[in-house]
């Protein structure tokens, strides 16, 4: 007993260590590499304990956390050492530093705006992001898509592999919006494609089309 509260206290102490230093962008991508580390570990028990099963399953999920890590990383740009010792020995007091501040001019855009150029365009493509899990507006949305479609035009979803918390989560809430699985689109799949559209409407995915999130 005393060696699994040991166990369980270093394991903790090695997790908090390991995911201090990680900032809240590449958060997701240490949940895949956790979830890699916890197959791993049923990998391991299953040799110890000579059960063929546990093995199989255990490499399954290392495997599959460590495919998954991969694909997030490329996406983002990243390499899994700079996310995992990115933030490692970096000083965390706030800069003293002139603001740093970009080009350009800012558009509102009003409700009736929006409406109007929807309405108008023919090729329109929703970019939706964690925002509109939090907000859980993924019922408008598809509502407004279908609407859309109803009058002849065409609307795609088109979703980073980063969007959200996990891999994954907004296709999981546009099918539960009863979004057609023929309307949604990966990144590499849509992207040649925004040169030929009317309307991207971007909804809570700054994390993902801002160069500057």
């Amino acid at each position: 007993l005393a060696t699994l509260g040991m166990a369980g206290i270093l394991s903790s102490v090695l997790g908090w260590h390991l995911t201090a230093s990680i900032g809240g962008p590449d958060m997701p991508v240490v949940i895949t590499v956790l979830n890699s580390y916890s197959g791993w570990a049923l990998c391991a028990e299953g040799f110890l304990l000579n059960n063929p099963l546990l093995a199989q399953v255990g490499a399954l999920i290392g495997f599959s956390g460590a495919i998954l890590t991969w694909i997030m990383c490329e996406a983002m740009g990243r390499d899994i050492v700079s996310v995992i010792l990115g933030g490692a020995g970096t000083d965390n007091t706030p800069s003293t530093g002139e603001t740093v501040e970009f080009d350009g001019e800012i558009t509102t855009a009003t409700i009736d705006a929006v409406a109007a150029a929807l309405l108008d365009a023919r090729n329109v493509i929703i970019t939706p992001g964690y925002g509109l899990a939090v907000a859980q507006g993924q019922f408008a949305v598809a509502d407004i898509a279908k609407k859309l479609k109803a009058k002849g035009k065409k609307v795609r979803f088109g979703i980073h592999p980063v969007a959200g918390r996990m891999p994954g989560q907004l296709n999981v809430l546009l099918a539960e919006a009863g979004v057609p699985y023929d309307m949604v689109f990966e990144m590499e799949e849509i992207n040649d494609d925004f040169e030929d559209t009317d309307v991207t409407l971007v909804i809570g995915a700054s994390d993902t089309v801002s160069s500057a999130a």
